[in-house]
């Protein structure tokens, strides 16, 4: 596990295909932060998420803004790989 500037957060090779996760969950912050992206509060998240104490998701929200083009870019290729997966190149 290698530690971050983030108390709660780390990446575990091996774990989330190495994406930043909360430790000692296998949520990823890019989880966290697509939840927020959507217009959901961190107070929501965390209803939604009941394994995730509010601290967590604030630390996760915390690590995304700092890495948001990181964060971002990855979340943009889970979604370009689940689109190719769904409408795949000369099927109609």
């Amino acid at each position: 596990m290698e530690k971050t500037e983030h108390l709660h957060i780390t990446v575990a090779e091996g774990v989330c295909g190495g994406a930043p996760i909360i430790r000692g969950t296998r949520t990823s912050v890019a989880h966290v932060a697509g939840y927020y992206r959507l217009g959901v509060s961190p107070e929501e998240i965390q209803r939604e998420l009941p394994h995730l104490t509010l601290a967590q998701v604030f630390d996760a929200l915390a690590y995304y803004f700092d890495h948001v083009e990181e964060i971002d870019l990855g979340m943009e290729r889970d979604l370009e790989v689940i689109v190719s997966r769904e409408y795949p190149p000369g099927k109609s």
